[in-house]
């Protein structure tokens, strides 16, 4: 499996997870806590697989700013969080620094 497709699964695993934590209230809900601790077990098993293909400063950095990214994202569109100007210009430094790291990889 290519290293950006098993990195995706992780993204998507580790996304998936925080945001049943949220929905845990406290651990106090079995089948949230369930979610999360399948959902990290699985990013990070992932993760172990990309880091046998991609430098592992790249792939944590992807792995971070990706879901950094979609979590405010959904924290924005689902939980009607606030989208300030400060919050989605310090998500676009992410993701500008996430393209850095990429193109300094290229070479």
């Amino acid at each position: 499996m290519p290293a950006g497709l098993l990195l995706s699964i992780a993204i998507v695993s580790e996304v998936a997870a925080t945001l049943a934590l949220r929905m845990s209230h406290g651990f106090t809900r079995p089948l949230p806590v369930l979610i999360v601790v399948a959902g990290y077990a699985t990013s990070f098993w992932f993760m172990a697989q990309v880091l046998k293909h991609l430098p592992v400063g790249l792939t944590y950095a992807v792995w971070s700013a990706v879901g950094t990214a979609l979590i405010a994202t959904f924290g924005i569109v689902a939980w009607g969080e606030s989208a300030t100007m400060l919050k989605l210009a310090s998500l676009g430094l992410i993701i500008m620094g996430v393209v850095g790291l990429n193109l300094t990889n290229a070479h």
